[in-house]
């Protein structure tokens, strides 16, 4: 196998990472790679001493940099600047602001070979936006990285994944193997933070990542024992997982960030406080299996994360796969009758509303029921992971509304018509896991089926203490402000 080496481009970055804020103070932390034999590069912000970046990984002849600091919380006027080129950034997050939500950042196959004037139609959209307007967070719902042909980096890695799953954990994990897996994932990495639109973003608007299965390969922990626990299986995510601390989470081998709240770093879940809400991001992978979700790390992690936040504050909940949507346990049930089709069998079991996770999904969203019924705290789940954009809603036993937000892809090519349609249909079955909380799949605003088949993105307002949503459609353009 030739060493792709040559191909990485000499510096990508920065890209810049949310770690929370008060009334004073934005925290934040900034990526960056160059050459190995490069110096560090150097920070500067407002009131913040200027500092050579810390190197937290050397990797095929590139150095990555990264680096914490703060910027004073005010209205106009803040940036900081790396080797001399200035960024501006919308520190002050106490009063009036605007956050974007994206998901579903590539394709399955060829995503490398499309190109970027039409791939990156929505992106260029947001990068408009913003600077129309500028965005104080990015949140990213999964799928950031299509990765799933990283099995094609080694001829023993596309062997084992043209095997039959009882015969794939006869496959040995060798060094070879590791290193063009590892080299596949930071080439990839690089050319997200190159991404044309997206790259100003990311250099310029705090983002909190949350990954989901495409960020390591399609349908992670949803596969038979047989495959996952597989020495190549096992490798595959040790390597996306290694590329994800430094890439989506801005850490290094070793420490994640404080927004990481499992301290065994078995779980990548994350949580972060602003001035009158927060971001909490469970991470539902790490963890999978097939009958379960997360594990109880995850799970402390993630309660862990909402405890963090004052009473009364918005929680926005980042739900890699949507908490509301249709009863996929009678598409499950079908397929027991068709076992010609069970290839599908790991994306159902992707979805909290797969039978195999009813107890956990009961335990998610009663969790998050409670912080409203019981702590007054608004609660708005943003997902992505289904390509199409949708939203639902529980009503609560107090009579407040929880809003399930979903808004994918932001370059994924749309599905077949019939896939919208059969979910539509699906959803007016209705489906309430929770006694005295009906829940429903709803359309978006000024639309009358309950699923778009668009590219899209998402963006949430908060304007004189209120909050709204707006999806931004491909075709369609902005949908009628949803107060939330």
């Amino acid at each position: 196998m030739s060493d792709d080496t040559q191909r990485l481009p000499e510096t990508a970055g920065p890209i810049l990472f949310a770690r929370g804020a008060d009334a004073r103070t934005l925290r934040l932390s900034a990526v960056a790679v160059t050459p190995d034999t490069a110096p560090a590069p150097r920070l500067e912000a407002e009131g913040f001493e200027a500092r050579a970046m810390e190197r937290r990984a050397t990797l095929f002849g590139r150095a990555v940099w990264g680096l914490d600091f703060e910027l004073p919380a005010q209205a106009e006027g803040m940036s900081y600047a790396m080797d001399g080129t200035r960024y501006a950034v919308a520190s002050d997050l106490t009063g009036d602001l605007a956050i974007a939500f994206v998901s579903c950042n590539g394709q399955e196959n060829g995503d490398e070979d499309r190109e970027h004037e039409d791939r990156d139609v929505l992106w260029r959209r947001l990068l408009d936006e913003h600077r129309r307007r500028p965005f104080a967070l990015l949140l990213h719902g999964g799928d950031q990285l299509y990765a799933d042909e990283a099995v094609d980096s080694h001829p023993e890695t596309r062997r084992w994944n043209e095997l039959p799953n009882e015969e794939r954990p006869g496959v040995r994990w060798t060094a070879e193997m590791r290193e063009a897996v590892r080299r596949y994932f930071f080439r990839r990495y690089l050319a997200l933070l190159l991404q044309p639109a997206a790259r100003e973003l990311l250099a310029r608007v705090p983002s909190i990542m949350i990954w989901d299965d495409h960020d390591i390969f399609d349908g992670w922990g949803s596969h038979p024992a047989s495959l996952q626990a597989s020495p190549v299986a096992l490798g595959l995510f040790e390597a996306a997982r290694e590329m994800f601390v430094l890439f989506q989470l801005g850490g290094e081998p070793g420490r994640l960030p404080d927004t990481c709240l499992d301290p065994s770093g078995t779980s990548l879940s994350q949580g972060a406080g602003f001035p009158g809400f927060g971001v909490v991001a469970p991470d539902l992978r790490s963890e999978r299996l097939p009958d379960r979700v997360m594990g109880e790390a995850g799970w402390r992690a993630f309660e862990r994360s909402l405890e963090r936040l004052p009473k009364g504050d918005r929680r926005i909940v980042v739900s890699s796969v949507p908490a509301i949507g249709p009863r996929l346990s009678l598409v499950e049930a079908l397929l027991d009758f068709y076992p010609g089709v069970n290839k599908y069998e790991d994306d159902l079991r992707d979805q909290w509303q797969s039978r195999a996770h009813r107890d956990e999904w009961r335990r998610f969203l009663l969790r998050l029921a409670r912080e409203n019924e019981e702590d007054g705290a608004p609660v708005t789940v943003l997902s992505g992971e289904i390509h199409l954009a949708t939203r639902g809603t529980m009503r609560l036993r107090n009579g407040a509304t929880l809003h399930q937000l979903v808004a994918s892809g932001i370059t994924h090519p749309r599905p077949p018509r019939l896939f919208s349609a059969g979910l539509g249909l699906l959803s007016r079955l209705g489906h309430s896991p929770l006694k005295s909380r009906p829940m429903r799949v709803r359309p978006l605003p000024g639309r009358s089926a309950p699923y778009t088949g668009q590219r899209n993105f998402l963006v949430l307002e908060r304007r004189a203490g209120a909050w709204q949503a707006e999806w931004e459609l491909e075709d369609d353009g902005r949908t009628p402000p949803l107060a939330i």
